[in-house]
């Protein structure tokens, strides 16, 4: 039985997976498609054995994770594809409706955590479908994240007050933000260790081969959407996807002020596979 692998369906993911569709490797795997908030439902279910989730998804679930090594989607400033767009200044949220994009859980409850702790100030929060002019006309702001905030960035900056999260997270605590590890159900990882660190080296092989060709990429992807190859590299570049030190110690700090907010009941530690 192959190896079931969750893939985002984002343009941010496109740099993990361009190598493995250059070396044939998806034909070893079965490959499954699915938003964030599907992704995590499906390796809790036991649907997939290891997957890209929600780094908040693995904080829910980690007894029964272990994280993957030197793979994350990740930020250290600007992310280009978590936006809040607003209607008025974001000091000026405070008791108005914000409409949450129902295919995210990290940037949902990081918007939480930046609109408590950095600007104390309490929203009318709800989700909604990510469609940015639906979601303005019951609220006063939205959160959207990965394509559709792609999209609603390139179309509508010039009319809304536009934030990107991964920066203000910088300029607050001036450390990375980490949106998606790599998390492996244990008893698939205790099973298939082999297995395992062949596909965490192919994907970092994937990984490398995406950002020594970033052009290559941009215009594959630029393909089968509205963007430019340019404003892809742009995006891709500003992208991280490694796991460092530096990397987890933003998401330790990300889960501290989510226990703190009550959003998690206990900070997780980060069970890294060893390979």
């Amino acid at each position: 039985m192959r190896p079931r692998v969750g893939h985002i369906q984002f343009i941010n993911c496109f740099p993990l997976f361009y190598g493995l569709i250059e070396k044939k490797f998806l034909l070893e795997i079965d490959l499954i498609k699915g938003t964030p908030t599907d992704l995590n439902q499906m390796l809790r279910e036991n649907k997939l054995d290891l997957a890209p989730i929600s780094s908040i998804a693995y904080a829910y679930d980690y007894k029964d994770y272990v994280l993957m090594p030197d793979i994350s989607i990740s930020c250290n400033g600007e992310v280009k594809s978590i936006y809040l767009f607003s209607k008025r200044p974001i000091e000026e949220l405070d008791g108005k409706k914000i409409a949450l994009s129902s295919i995210s859980a990290t940037s949902v409850n990081l918007l939480k955590i930046i609109m408590h702790f950095f600007y104390n100030i309490k929203p009318d929060y709800f989700i909604s479908a990510p469609e940015i002019g639906a979601m303005l006309m019951e609220a006063e702001a939205a959160l959207l994240i990965g394509d559709d905030a792609l999209r609603a960035k390139y179309k509508l900056s010039d009319r809304l007050y536009v934030y990107d999260l991964g920066q203000i997270w910088k300029e607050q605590t001036d450390l990375p933000m980490v949106f998606a590890v790599w998390a492996v159900r244990q008893e698939f990882a205790e099973k298939n260790l082999k297995m395992v660190k062949i596909i965490k080296d192919t994907f970092t092989d994937s990984i490398k081969l995406s950002l020594e060709h970033i052009y290559d990429v941009a215009a594959k992807a630029a393909q089968w959407e509205d963007f430019t190859p340019e404003y892809l590299v742009d995006y891709f570049q500003k992208l991280k996807f490694d796991f460092d030190k530096h990397k987890q110690e933003g998401l330790m700090e990300y889960y501290h002020y989510a226990s703190k907010l009550g959003i998690i009941s206990e900070v997780p530690p980060l069970k890294i596979l060893d390979i």
